[in-house]
């Protein structure tokens, strides 16, 4: 199911130009070194950068305005104690990923690692900014599970600073607190597609997909969202959502014994769809809907897909992620690049359905995935007491943090209110 990069040959003709085209070709490769000697000289930019080391001075050729490609970094080992965010001791974070308190032999580690975009800076977050800017507003988590890793990192934050909070959940929502003193409200909408689904069992009078061979599986409505946060557009001021583990999930969706069946209007999609394709459809649904149920002023994100580091085989195939440090860029492409078409490809794969789907739809893109990709040693792991390595989520304290951090760090550079 996933896909392969192509390779295309294409037959160049010998045409009277040619001598233009090998002129233009070597300014070209001119061009190239040029910017690869300028690369070289600065510590930043050398694939070296993930390891251990001081700080950099800051780079004067930094952005100081505009836009910025916070996706494009290193990660920075800060050896400068500094004051963390908040610690093991956050009631609010889901047992399996408390690495500080489950012993995880570097839990403490993961707090000093520091992401530095390349042309810019990613302040750390700011909870007081952020509770005073954001009073009298609601914010909403719509997603899987890694989203609640994120929202559970955002609440520590805020609590360390604000402890007047009451457990309050809007309608739908699997968690919810309000911060009195602010009236901020933060939630999550647990949903795992999307879309509403629920198992499906062939009828006994027989029917379209019965004809061709189904017997049970799951019914997925692409055009009907889970009622989990049905109503969250409407209540909420600023939404991040979040789907794609789920849709590549052979454990929980078999392609033969338990598929995916997708229905539109209340009629099964015939021919039957793979799963990206549904992936498509619900995207397409559910952005159109978002933008009908929105509240007036509200902002929306959309954040990327989080990677998994499973190696040796997936999650109920032995994989584990025992690393103790962050990967190399070479390291990456190993497990991540599309040719590979390796155990943990997804990330990339539903991320070209997100650009598509999300085009020209007024989504901000929280793209998280690239700086991600590095941290191989965030991760639970054996740590979080289950059966199989937890190479999925992601400890607290750890890398969510650097995504709030990426948010608060947008949501500046956006007109909220007046």
């Amino acid at each position: 199911m996933a896909a392969r990069d192509g390779h295309h040959h294409n037959h160049v003709k010998k045409i009277p130009l040619f001598p233009l085209l090998s002129l233009l070709c070597f300014a070209s490769i001119f061009l190239v070194l040029s910017l690869s000697r300028k690369t070289s000289s600065n510590p930043l930019l050398s694939h070296q950068s993930f390891q251990f080391g001081q700080s950099p001075v800051p780079d004067p050729n930094v952005a100081l305005g505009g836009s910025c490609d916070y996706s494009d970094g290193a990660w920075i080992y800060d050896h400068q104690p500094r004051s963390a965010r908040y610690d093991g001791s956050c009631k609010e974070i889901f047992k399996g990923w408390n690495c500080i308190s489950n012993n995880k032999s570097n839990g403490w580690e993961l707090t000093k690692w520091r992401w530095k975009p390349r042309r810019c800076d990613l302040p750390l977050f700011d909870p007081v900014y952020f509770l005073e800017k954001y009073r009298n507003t609601n914010i909403g988590f719509v997603g899987d599970s890694l989203n609640r890793n994120m929202f559970i990192s955002l609440f520590c934050t805020l609590k360390r600073v604000s402890s007047e909070v009451k457990k309050w959940r809007p309608a739908g929502a699997d968690r919810g607190f309000t911060f009195l003193n602010y009236n901020l409200t933060i939630a999550y909408h647990r949903t795992n597609l999307l879309a509403r689904y629920g198992r499906w069992s062939a009828n006994a009078n027989g029917g379209v997909l019965e004809s061709l061979g189904f017997k049970e599986g799951f019914r997925l409505d692409v055009d009907v969202p889970e009622g989990t946060w049905a109503g969250a557009p409407a209540f909420h001021d600023i939404l991040i959502f979040n789907t794609g583990h789920w849709w590549w999930a052979p454990s929980k969706f078999d392609p033969v014994k338990s598929p995916m069946l997708f229905f539109k209007k209340d009629h099964p999609v015939i021919p039957p769809i793979p799963p990206d394709v549904g992936l498509d459809m619900v995207l397409k649904h559910m952005v159109l809907f978002i933008k009908k149920n929105l509240r007036p002023g509200a902002i929306k994100f959309f954040r990327t897909q989080s990677p998994r580091h499973f190696e040796g085989g997936d999650w109920n195939q032995g994989g584990t992620c025992q690393r103790l440090q962050p990967l190399s860029p070479e390291q990456v492409e190993g497990l991540f690049s599309l040719k590979n078409n390796g155990t943990n490809v997804e990330a990339r794969l539903v991320n070209c359905h997100l650009k598509k789907a999300l085009k020209r739809s007024g989504f901000h893109i929280l793209d998280i995935t690239h700086m991600s990709e590095f941290r191989a040693d965030a991760h639970p792991s054996t740590s979080g007491g289950k059966k199989h390595h937890d190479c999925m989520h992601w400890c607290l304290p750890g890398i969510t943090d650097t995504w709030n951090d990426l948010f608060m760090e947008h949501l500046k550079n956006i007109k909220f209110r007046d």
